[in-house]
């Protein structure tokens, strides 16, 4: 039994010719107050008091969105902010839900957005962290932990292939560094390239935002046009080779949905790639920011500026976000399909096509977009 807690009274008192005093007792805290006298709290009714208090003050400081865009994307930078804080186990589970493939050698899951591939500063959690895991729930407790076969940016969805054994990994991997697998991207570009179908081949270099200590990749031309005339320039030294081939899906005035087919190593999906779209098309996404090497690359329409780009108000209003708010949107590029060659006893190649998420979705319905899937769960979705 807990000792009782004290409390004071005051009492006064008459004495004989004496006058009137005060006499001080301690006395059971119970007896002092009314409110003292309830029964005390158990741990159950605590935490329940602690979590209400909590949604309180959280609804005190979010304000209200009554825009359903605005809702949606709020609930979307959330959720990758959700991923860094979850248990290991309950990632590796929300994984398995997105299985794409899966046989002897090789698991293939749908990457979520937000979620970065390796360990890093300011990195919580990652998927390499979470692959014996991964593999314990898909293969049992005494499963090989799972080997990344390749990468993908944080904020790029899509086909990520996985390998059940080191050999397999291996053999995988340099089918990558070979080129040997087809890639192939889907991508939401503002304005519409012309022509609608061709090659991108600029090589991409690392370039110092001038004035402050940043690094970002930019584009790197072989060419430039000098009083109409078209000029070559001294090539970098630091310059990476960079490849794409693109074609237009759908278009509308002021927006596009792109194939896009890296050829060389900076594909799509790396954050030197995410620069290689076609000439005045960036990704839709303000704020594309990726930490490599403890640098910030940061992909904008303008080099020489550490400013987010500005979309116009018609995709604005489209997408019915206040430009304020835009910096939250979220980078519109998947990982639509990969095409593995023959490997060890499969001697056919193997096609792994990956539905796009649905905040993609949405943007390209409210953009005026058309999809050229036929698949009526992903037109819904």
């Amino acid at each position: 039994m807990a000792a009782p807690s004290w409390g004071v009274l005051r009492l006064r008192v008459r004495g004989s010719g004496q006058g009137v005093g005060s006499l001080l007792c301690l006395v059971p805290k119970p007896f002092c107050t009314a409110a003292a006298a309830s029964k005390p709290l158990d741990a159950q009714q605590l935490a329940e008091r602690l979590r209400a208090q909590k949604q309180e003050e959280k609804a005190k400081k979010e304000p209200e969105l009554k825009n359903p865009v605005q809702r949606r994307v709020h609930e979307l930078v959330r959720f990758t902010q959700q991923l860094q804080r979850v248990h290991p186990n309950v990632l590796a589970k929300a994984l398995s839900r997105g299985i794409v493939h899966q046989d002897k050698d090789l698991v293939v899951i749908n990457k979520p957005y937000g979620l970065p591939v390796h360990g890093g500063p300011g990195v919580k959690l990652c998927i390499s962290d979470v692959l014996p895991i991964l593999a314990k729930v898909l293969h049992g407790h005494k499963a090989e932990p799972l080997h990344l076969c390749h990468r993908l940016d944080k904020e790029t969805t899509g086909v990520m292939v996985l390998a059940r054994n080191k050999e397999v990994a291996h053999q995988v991997q340099e089918l990558f560094r070979t080129r040997q697998v087809v890639k192939k991207y889907w991508a939401i570009t503002v304005r519409v390239p012309v022509p609608s179908a061709g090659v991108v081949d600029i090589p991409i270099v690392e370039k110092e935002v001038q004035g402050q200590q940043h690094h970002k990749m930019t584009l790197s031309p072989s060419y430039r046009m000098d009083n109409g005339k078209m000029v070559r320039v001294r090539a970098n030294r630091s310059a990476h080779v960079a490849v794409t081939e693109y074609q237009v899906l759908s278009s509308t005035v002021s927006s596009a949905l792109l194939e896009l087919h890296p050829i060389t190593g900076e594909g799509a999906a790396t954050p030197g790639g995410r620069r290689h779209c076609p000439a005045g098309c960036p990704w839709l996404s303000v704020d594309l920011i990726a930490e490599i090497d403890t640098k910030l690359m940061l992909m904008y329409s303008d080099w020489n500026k550490l400013a987010p780009q500005k979309l116009s108000a018609s995709t604005l209003r489209k997408l019915g976000l206040p430009q304020s708010k835009a910096r939250h949107l979220p980078l519109h590029l998947h990982a639509r399909q990969l095409v593995l060659p023959a490997l060890g006893s499969r001697k056919e190649e193997l096609s792994l096509v990956c539905r796009l998420p649905r905040y993609f979705v949405r943007s390209v319905s409210r953009l005026g977009l058309e999809l050229p899937s036929q698949d009526p769960d992903e037109q819904q979705s």
